[in-house]
């Protein structure tokens, strides 16, 4: 999200900077997306861990936090695109990829959507880099 905003003072031109801040960030989603089984699994075995230490046996309890109701609520509520679109670039590259991948990893076009979501979000923020500020 804040990618951008160095460009100006390093003299890059809009299309450096542009091209910098799309090129991480569809690299950092594609390592996530790509890798986000592995995420999920490690995350699921520590949580089990977790719950053996403590003593407690079964299947663990989920755990509604705020983040993860909001999470559901946006994908109830807006849908694929949006998901795919802006999960990366409010919630972080990594994280936001990671949800995408979760809830939609099993479309085909998914990571062709979050890559056009990144080149739209760098399109905005190096915008806005240059030209508002």
């Amino acid at each position: 999200m804040f990618a951008a905003f160095p460009g100006p003072a390093l003299d890059l031109s809009f299309i450096e900077t542009f091209l910098c801040v799309f090129s991480g960030g569809t690299v950092s989603a594609a390592v996530f997306y790509f890798s986000s089984d592995f995420f999920m699994l490690r995350a699921s075995q520590k949580r089990i861990k977790k719950m053996k230490k403590l003593g407690e046996e079964g299947k663990p309890v989920k755990k509604f936090t705020f983040m993860n109701k909001f999470i559901v609520r946006c994908k109830s509520k807006f849908g694929l695109y949006v998901i795919c679109f802006w999960a990366p670039f409010f919630l972080s590259v990594p994280l936001g990829s990671i949800v995408v991948a979760k809830f939609y990893g099993k479309l085909k076009m998914t990571y062709l959507y979050i890559t056009l979501g990144m080149f739209i979000n760098a399109c905005i923020t190096t915008f806005l880099a240059y030209v508002i500020f």
